[in-house]
């Protein structure tokens, strides 16, 4: 017996079938590569690119962020060995760190007398991140007994939070204190820059939150340049500075000169 045929589907059932077809749900995300989770796990249709990006940076290891810091800044960290070529400095001195305030202190290592090796390793427009990345580069090789560190005003004008300058000053004093455990760590406080006046309010805070992690360690000392530098209205003392209103004047390396001696002695 031959099988019947079926009857060819109505317009009316061919309608209805689509109506079913286009009813199904389609999942969050599906089939897009710009859509990423957000915290409830619904598509946000983050790009995705950027979001594997900062994840992967957030989880790259120490030698990575180091290698990226000594490629950014090779000319100076060249110019740092080619001087400890000529002269090496001897073990067992302090070492100054950081940033522009650093760098431009001219005539530190004669500033402490009292001091018979003191050593000026300052590169300006560096961060707080930067020093935590190269210690290795530019504390260890020096043993020195104390390192006075400058550091973080730059993170902050680029956007990082206090909270990013406290993790960042933690990796700092734990990679030194693991390579060089007798070696103390001195953190000069951010200086209040007229020209940064915006920042004002994180700088503060980051002052504090560094303030605090530092008194819970004997090896630790934070060093106060901050409330010097303002008036009696509590406003940045313009002498202090030269006209940027960022860099120090000879006046204010001479205030911080006298509140940075009090904590260098042994």
């Amino acid at each position: 017996m031959q099988a019947q045929a079926q009857p060819a589907p109505t317009r009316v059932a061919r309608r209805h079938a689509g109506r079913v077809r286009r009813r199904q749900p389609r999942r969050a995300g599906a089939g897009r590569l710009d859509a990423a989770p957000g915290p409830d796990g619904a598509g946000r249709g983050v790009n995705r690119r950027a979001w594997l990006l900062a994840a992967a940076w957030a989880l790259a290891s120490p030698w990575a962020r180091a290698q990226t810091a000594e490629q950014r800044w090779k000319p100076e960290l060249d110019a740092f060995a080619a001087a400890d070529r000529k002269k090496p400095p001897a073990p067992g001195g302090v070492l100054f760190v950081g940033s522009s305030s650093i760098r431009l202190w001219t005539g530190l290592e004669t500033a402490f007398p009292e001091q018979p090796v003191v050593i000026r390793r300052g590169f300006g427009g560096s961060r707080l991140s930067d020093s935590a990345d190269l210690v290795y580069r530019l504390v260890l090789p020096y043993q020195p007994r104390l390192v006075v560190l400058y550091a973080g005003e730059n993170d902050l004008a680029e956007g990082a939070s206090p909270q990013d300058l406290l993790g960042h000053f933690v990796r700092f004093v734990q990679q030194v204190q693991t390579a060089l455990p007798a070696t103390r760590i001195a953190y000069l406080s951010i200086k209040p820059s007229p020209s940064r006046l915006a920042h004002m309010a994180a700088m503060r805070e980051a002052n504090l939150l560094i303030q605090t992690f530092v008194l819970a360690d004997d090896r630790l000392d934070y060093i106060d340049v901050h409330a010097a530098m303002l008036d009696n209205d509590g406003r940045p003392r313009p002498e202090l500075y030269v006209r940027d209103q960022l860099h120090l004047s000879a006046e204010g390396y001479g205030l911080w000169r006298q509140v940075v001696s009090a904590h260098l002695r042994p």
